[in-house]
């Protein structure tokens, strides 16, 4: 397959920050590490100059994150010294999976993939009553049940006891050890552990991974990232545990520092990948992917929630999550207009849907506003846009959007039902809008607009940043990956559909007519998408030489969609420059204020530029959110 892209698509993109411009560089310098050894030093430091009847560490986890390895080097290093060790494992004190289950039905529901959003759980929820006084009471038992320790010959009391709390939660059943880690775990690998069988945080085993990751969704992240966020400060050491053979570790008075630095200069969030029934092979050889993969359906960058960043400074790299950023530098990353409307909740995706050798996507629908918070106590619904970037050479690709004039979406149902009824296809022409699509055309699809992009597409989505709640309306008699049939959602599109977005609609107000709006030399900057009912604007900028911009008080998203690279350059600080190759993205934050954009080498390239519509006013904020809180 033959591309118009540059070889050195970068899946790892490092985010550097020098020590120099650091505030107390020796301070990030002394706090950061690689390996178990220099946090176990410093833990035996601490036990060394501890004076109090125990040595009590937490040793916190996101859900899938090793932290056995610290409890075992904990273990290792009590054994050889003869210290009295006492484990205590959190998971003891949790309720039973089938007593959870029944506990949070109401947000995990008895649909396979949708769920309500546990905007009001907590984690001592997933505890049993009393879990705290009944941990204290474990602590006294089984301290006293440790022989008796003197040092040979003497009557002096030997080493005093390691008391370990280790799992998820352990700061709730130990809020005031006297060290404390936590051990972190990206979505991206928890996802992957699903697919090997860990279950969502005491739920037990994963049986369906689509089912997990729901459960996870709508009620593991919202609870235990959350509390993470609320906890973070009051750990000794953050630990990236993505590579547990090698973690990173960081005290918390050097991250702070670090991560300020990283929300001040432009950076790229490390892209994920995945397969799909109907993905393509196009990004699959352009990101370099496992040749054992079958396709790739979807490249996410950025998708907020989900995305990391690796943050490298002094040779040493850390992986966190991006919303640890968002939610520490909101303002200097949004900008404060935004923060008003989003909180610390980054707005706008970014991803890509392959369909080049692939398949049809399924005919869907997004919800409405009203309808999301009501049914799904969700607090953003899934705007879109689709870009056509690529497109198969010798193919007709098209794009599926809105009624045909005189069919409703009740005629739609009507139709679907009988197509699976018979297992006759459905001939999607009849009632939904067929286009012919041509590379760099953009397509608004805002909820409640029926839609799918067609095979031999690459698409690059411009959405808000929602992801799961897309309405399946008809999917072409298939079976998913695991031989099942691929859920459809006809009641929930049944009350999102929008019968006016018909043929004329469509073609007057949701297919791009690109305006220009300012020029620079040979550069000219085009107006594609902008609508009162999408929270995001966007631009394209055909950039023949230099480009002077300025972020006005928000973020700015860039994706190279034609072109080798392109260059950007903070006004003043030639330092903080980055370059970028095509198909890859760029955040660009509120607090860098001016900066200029060229291309690299003899080639023009273009650019699509992405940011919150000057015209949306309609706060979307988390629910977690709370502004009093901000000073």
């Amino acid at each position: 397959m033959n591309t118009t892209a540059s070889p050195s698509f970068n899946p790892l993109p490092i985010n550097s920050i020098p020590l120099h411009e650091l505030p107390e560089p020796e301070l990030v310098l002394n706090g950061f590490s690689e390996g178990y050894e220099a946090i176990m030093h410093r833990l035996a430091d601490m036990y060394k100059h501890h004076d109090a009847p125990v040595f009590a560490v937490a040793i916190d986890a996101a859900n899938g994150a090793p932290y056995g390895h610290w409890v075992n080097r904990l273990k290792n290093y009590c054994r050889d010294r003869q210290i009295p060790w006492i484990l205590i494992e959190t998971a003891h004190y949790m309720h039973p999976p089938a007593e959870l289950l029944r506990k949070f039905q109401p947000y995990l529901t008895d649909n396979r993939a949708f769920g309500r959003i546990a905007s009001d759980v907590r984690e001592e929820s997933y505890f049993q009553d009393g879990a705290q006084e009944s941990w204290q009471c474990d602590v006294r038992q089984q301290k006293a049940g440790l022989k008796p320790a003197f040092e040979s010959g003497s009557q002096r009391p030997g080493p005093i006891p390691v008391v370990v709390t280790a799992g998820p939660g352990a700061l709730f059943l130990c809020p005031s050890p006297d060290a404390s880690i936590y051990c972190d775990l990206s979505r991206e690998n928890q996802q992957a552990l699903h697919r090997q069988g860990l279950g969502s945080l005491g739920l037990g085993e994963c049986a369906d991974p689509v089912e997990t990751y729901k459960q996870a969704l709508f009620l593991e992240w919202p609870v235990w990232e959350n509390y993470r966020r609320q906890h973070l400060h009051e750990y000794d050491v953050y630990v990236d545990m993505n590579k547990p053979e090698a973690p990173v570790c960081a005290a918390l008075p050097a991250l702070r520092p670090l991560l300020a630095a990283a929300a001040r200069r432009p950076f790229r969030v490390k892209p994920f990948f995945a397969p799909g029934i109907w993905g393509g092979q196009y990004l699959k050889e352009l990101c370099g992917l496992p040749p054992d993969w079958r396709n790739c359906a979807w490249s996410f960058e950025p998708i907020g929630p989900e995305n990391t960043l690796l943050i490298e400074c002094s040779s040493i790299v850390i992986e966190v999550p991006f919303p640890l950023l968002l939610s520490a530098h909101p303002e200097e990353i949004l900008g404060r207009r935004n923060v008003e409307l989003f909180g610390d909740y980054f707005p706008i995706r970014f991803d890509y849907l392959d369909t080049i050798d692939g398949d049809n996507l399924s005919l869907q629908v997004h919800p409405q506003q009203e309808y999301i918070e009501r049914t799904f106590n969700e607090t953003m619904t899934q705007q879109e846009s689709y870009y056509i970037m690529e497109q198969k050479p010798g193919s007709s690709p098209v794009v599926a959007l809105g009624f045909k004039d005189g069919t409703s979406g009740d005629g739609l149902l009507q139709a679907v039902d009988r197509a699976h009824e018979t297992q006759q296809p459905l001939d999607i022409a009849q009632y939904v809008n067929v286009w012919k699509a041509r590379k760099g055309d953009l397509y608004l699809i805002p909820p409640g607009a029926v839609h799918f992009s067609g095979r031999d597409n690459l698409v690059l989505e411009i959405s808000s940043t929602t992801w799961w709640f897309t309405f399946k309306i008809y999917d072409h008699l298939r079976l998913d990956q695991d031989g099942r049939p691929r859920p459809i959602n006809r009641d929930h599109a049944a009350h999102n559909m929008i019968d006016r977005f018909d043929t004329a609609y469509v073609r007057e107000h949701l297919i791009a007519k690109p305006a220009v709006t300012r020029e620079q030399g040979n550069s000219t900057e085009e107006l594609l998408g902008e609508r009162d009912d999408l929270l995001f604007q966007v631009k394209r900028l055909r950039l023949a030489g230099p480009w002077e911009d300025h972020t006005e008080g928000g973020f700015v998203m860039y994706n190279l969609v034609e072109g080798s690279r392109v260059r950007l350059i903070p006004e003043g600080d030639e330092a903080a420059a980055v370059e970028w190759g095509y198909a890859e993205a760029y955040i660009v934050p509120a607090s860098t204020c001016g900066y200029r954009l060229e291309p690299v080498g003899p080639a023009p390239c273009t650019l699509i530029r992405a940011q919150v519509s000057p015209g949306w006013h309609t706060p979307l904020l988390p629910h977690h959110w709370k502004p009093s809180e901000r000073g």
